[in-house]
């Protein structure tokens, strides 16, 4: 009689896969058990606030929404332009040698390019002037430049 081919290490490295395979066998299972959920379980609404909550909002607080009055995208300029083009504004930087400068808007408080070809009077920094602007390749560009 012959011995068996399988040796001591043979017989313990299968009996790790086998007992690997049925823990798989086992986790698969309970994995398929615990995912076996109803559609009410995974529903979810948001409140008022912007929360996620599981009750269903209540149908006598519901707003009605007139599906024209949304506005989709960026309104037209003739929408938010102003009635009056003429601004005021204080010079805040001019370099007479290269003719550009800057000016502070009064009431925006945003800084407007200026160039000498565009100013009809001389000006120097810390002039209190009016103009009107116009959209530049880089932003807005201050015309028709006088000082006050």
């Amino acid at each position: 009689m012959g011995r068996s081919q399988e040796t001591f290490g043979k017989k313990e490295r299968n009996k790790k896969k086998e007992k690997k395979k049925k823990d798989k066998a086992e986790k698969k299972a309970a994995r398929k058990e615990e995912g076996k959920q109803s559609a009410d379980d995974m529903i979810a609404y948001v409140d008022h606030f912007g929360n996620i909550v599981d009750t269903p909002p209540d149908p006598a607080e519901k707003e009605e929404i007139i599906a024209e009055n949304i506005i989709i995208g960026i309104p037209k300029k003739e929408d938010y332009e102003d009635e009056d083009p003429t601004r005021t504004g204080v010079v805040t930087f001019f370099n007479d040698s290269k003719g550009y400068g800057f000016i502070k808007d009064k009431e925006t408080q945003e800084s407007i390019f200026v160039h000498i070809n565009n100013c009809v009077d001389e000006i120097i920094e810390n002039n209190m002037v009016t103009f009107e602007t116009e959209r530049g390749p880089k932003g807005l560009t201050a015309v028709k430049v006088k000082k006050v």
